[in-house]
């Protein structure tokens, strides 16, 4: 009888340490975090959704574009490029700091990136979306000047443009038509497309009105390009449209811009972003705001939904979502 009582002492000691054990072991909880790029472009392909930007974290812009992946827009995968997480690194291709502003397209089974550094545009390739990309000329695809934020468009003819920005006299946009090697331009297309001349495109009354980071869509035989106002410190930076007939121009500012700002997004700086169609054929634009209502960096990544409601574009305000991972 003593063993018995003994044995069934040391049973209840034991279930009550295993049940205290277990009642204080801590649920394992992770915290979605912001992803700190600035002027995003979001590319998709063969299943897979890519996110580049101009890096304001914890790696200088000086290194290259890191590169986040994922499969649902959702949850974002920390950085996959080939090189520590860089899709394209500094020494691979043009340029050695100011590494901003990247466009990703896929052009004869290659892919390409376009990207500003070193205040100029250079265009490196890869055979895959994680890089690495490369320019072994490590040329820019201009000799002379100042140009940054730079986007292709391949036209419905196989014509190729170059939108960008001259900084000549404030943040100008200029087109040019790329030809196919798609390193150069033809020099004689050079135009200039759209500078800030409207209240809301120059809130601080500045001498040096910005008008940047052009992305270029068609729709409905109208050619659409979506641009970025104010100086990306301003709490006012903002995204309008403007509509054109030809991809040159002469391109009408829509009445209904600003489209995406503070007062619809609820956060400052909003703007510099490019178009992306999802797996669903929902249109989304990527870009970023500032980091907090007194702190501009580090710039965070979101995306918010657009469409097309007869020839006017809007964005849909309660879509606006910050992107994780």
């Amino acid at each position: 009888m003593k063993n018995v009582f003994v044995s069934l002492s040391l049973f209840c000691i034991f279930v009550c340490c295993s049940q205290d054990k277990d009642e204080t072991k801590a649920p394992v909880i992770t915290v979605p975090k912001n992803i700190f790029v600035a002027d995003p472009t979001i590319f998709y392909n063969d299943g897979t959704y890519y996110l580049y930007g101009t890096t304001t974290g914890n790696i200088a812009n000086g290194d290259g574009f890191l590169v986040y992946t994922s499969s649902d827009l959702q949850k974002w995968s920390e950085p996959k490029g080939a090189q520590n997480g860089l899709a394209l690194k500094k020494g691979d291709s043009y340029g050695d700091k100011g590494f901003w502003a990247p466009q990703i397209l896929k052009y004869n089974n290659k892919f390409y990136m376009i990207y500003t550094a070193n205040e100029n545009i250079a265009i490196a390739s890869s055979d895959s979306p994680l890089g690495p990309f490369k320019n072994e000329s490590k040329k820019p695809v201009f000799e002379t000047g100042n140009q940054i934020d730079p986007f292709i468009f391949i036209d419905e003819d196989g014509k190729k443009y170059l939108y960008f920005v001259r900084l000549t006299n404030g943040n100008r946009i200029f087109a040019a038509e790329l030809n196919d090697d798609l390193q150069s331009i033809k020099p004689e297309t050079l135009k200039e497309c759209i500078s800030g001349t409207l209240p809301w495109e120059n809130t601080q009354n500045t001498n040096w009105p910005v008008t940047e980071g052009p992305t270029v869509v068609k729709h409905g035989g109208l050619y659409y390009m979506i641009y970025s106002t104010n100086d990306f410190r301003n709490p006012d930076y903002a995204v309008g449209y403007a509509t054109s007939q030809s991809p040159f121009g002469p391109w009408e500012k829509s009445s209904n811009s600003p489209i995406i700002s503070k007062k619809n997004a609820g956060f400052n700086g909003v703007g510099h972003g490019d178009v992306f169609w999802d797996k669903a054929n929902v249109m989304h634009y990527v870009l970023h705001t500032h980091f907090s209502e007194t702190e501009v960096s580090p710039r965070k990544a979101a995306i918010i939904d657009m469409e097309f409601t007869g020839k006017e574009l809007k964005a849909t305000s309660n879509s606006f979502r910050f992107l994780k991972n």
